[in-house]
């Protein structure tokens, strides 16, 4: 059945794009790559695919996989055809939107639909939906990165990746008063065994990435001990302030103040001798990329141990690839050391849905559920992810339904908070971006589509990581620049970031 819808919405798609003078075959093409990147993570998927667009492959599967590589930057940005229409001012861009979110549709039913691939086809139709809309900028010219207007060809110099002197970011003065931009989003690598940090500090977010504040004046962060480091004793009251500070996340920040409240209050009337309701200390984080879920959650183990209900108040930051093996019986052990290392603090299980996928992860999920039983007392756990998967997931095992019973929801920045949190963040790196060049931020930030997968903080770092990039390329010539032209960020730099994707990926 799910073939036969596939192939329909092929179809339909194939004739809106020639209603709009489009070819049609080029627009079918184009629908069955979307549609394999949609659907790569769902089980038997690859051979609906290859039945429903009836191509010769001898019994291989490849050209599901050469599709699914060659597409997966559109579950991120509109299609070529789709960007074309936008760009030339067609009237039929909607109608070709809403063709290709049908073909998205089916392509998520193809197989035996897994959460991701659920995931990935309400992000990739929000997308599309808003740059039809006009809410994506339409692309323009584009100058090379190997040419510059004011410099010819054969004396240009290639554009640095990143900038030389800013190999080892320069550390803030003060702590930043934004979220630290996490890396949940939808586009890691599976099956990445690359190891988590066990965060136990505040980090402050430099334009190349997070820097514990532990490690200030260690050049190389990635070169600091690995082993937990426990954090200094810090009152409730300076923790809930901290969470106050942050830009943005009213509803989030409210939430958590509830959440304090009652678990005080628990704890006063077991003091006291008085009977009180077990609540539950698990939560859910939902919402888009680069919001604060793992920011929070930091904050969160040190308000649990502030009110004594957990020893250490550390943080330890896992994805499926950490809690799964690759055989049944291996899981649990995995999972269960994971747990361990836990033990006093929170356990934060990015994009948490992805466990629902299989045997191997439902294998987890049960370990999980009853290690969280064993260690009530002494361990919290919070799952993150987007808010549809995230509900479907909770509802796999009725002992996740039992022990997350409280769902905060992080929304996107508005314009005015991105704006704020690119500020904190020059500012954090010793830039200073001139009000022209704030304004200039402010029309990225309205021309990006806000559908689900934003990358929001991300995204605003990654302006900023462009704007450094571009800012030292403006200032190859001058020798010994100022300390003015050192800090200075002027909207040329930010000028030719016209292509940041949801995921908070810039192209200059």
């Amino acid at each position: 059945m799910s073939t036969t819808a596939f192939a329909a919405a092929l179809d339909a798609l194939a004739a809106t794009a020639t209603a709009a003078g489009v070819s049609g075959p080029a627009a079918r093409t184009e629908g069955e790559r979307l549609a394999a990147a949609v659907a790569e993570s769902s089980p038997g998927a690859p051979a609906a695919w290859i039945a429903a667009t009836a191509r010769p492959t001898s019994g291989s599967l490849q050209p599901f996989f050469d599709a699914a590589m060659s597409a997966r930057r559109w579950r991120n940005a509109p299609t070529d055809l789709l960007d074309d229409l936008i760009a030339t001012g067609s009237p039929h861009s909607t109608r070709y939107a809403e063709a290709l979110a049908a073909v998205v549709d089916a392509a998520a039913n193809l197989g035996d639909p897994s959460i991701s691939a659920i995931a990935a086809a309400e992000g990739t139709k929000a997308v599309h939906r808003s740059a039809a809309a006009g809410r994506d900028k339409a692309p323009t010219p584009k100058t090379s990165p190997s040419t510059s207007p004011s410099t010819s060809p054969s004396t240009a110099h290639p554009l640095p990746t990143t900038p030389p002197h800013l190999t080892h970011p320069t550390q803030p003065r003060t702590p930043p008063l934004f979220p630290t931009a996490e890396g949940d989003g939808p586009d890691k690598a599976a099956g990445s065994e690359t190891p988590r940090r066990d965060v136990s500090l505040p980090e402050v977010e430099g334009p190349l990435g997070p820097v514990n504040a532990s490690r200030r004046g260690v050049s190389d962060p990635a070169a600091a001990p690995a082993e937990d480091v426990a954090e200094p004793e810090r009152t409730l009251e300076e923790l809930l302030d901290e969470l106050d500070q942050l830009i943005g996340l009213r509803r989030v920040k409210d939430e958590i103040h509830r959440q304090t409240e009652l678990l005080r209050i628990e704890r006063l009337r077991g003091e006291a001798g008085l009977s009180a309701p077990t609540l539950t200390r698990h939560l859910v984080f939902v919402g888009n990329p680069g919001t604060g879920k793992t920011t929070v959650g930091r904050l969160v183990a040190g308000i649990y141990r502030a009110l004594g209900l957990l020893d250490k108040g550390h943080l330890v930051e896992v994805d499926r690839s950490e809690l799964v093996a690759g055989y049944l019986g291996q899981t649990a052990e995995k999972t269960t050391a994971v747990v361990e290392r836990a033990l006093g603090g929170v356990l934060f299980i990015d994009e948490a849905y992805a466990l629902a996928e299989d045997q191997y992860g439902r294998e987890a999920v049960d370990t999980l559920v009853k290690d969280m039983e064993d260690h009530r007392d002494d361990l919290v756990v919070i799952v993150a992810g987007y808010p549809g998967p995230m509900a479907r997931f909770v509802g796999t095992n009725p002992g996740l339904e039992s022990r997350f019973a409280r769902t905060i929801t992080f929304e996107d920045y508005s314009a005015d908070e991105l704006r704020q949190i690119f500020g904190s963040m020059a500012r954090a790196a010793d830039f200073e971006p001139e009000p022209a060049a704030l304004e200039r931020f402010d029309r990225l930030a309205a021309d990006q589509a806000r559908g689900e997968g934003f990358g929001n903080g991300r995204w605003a770092r990654n302006v900023l990581d462009s704007a450094i990039a571009r800012h030292a390329w403006r200032l190859r010539d001058v020798e010994r620049p100022t300390l003015d032209q050192l800090r200075t960020l002027v909207p040329e730099d930010l000028e030719d970031v016209v292509d940041i994707g949801t995921d908070g990926e810039a192209t200059t």
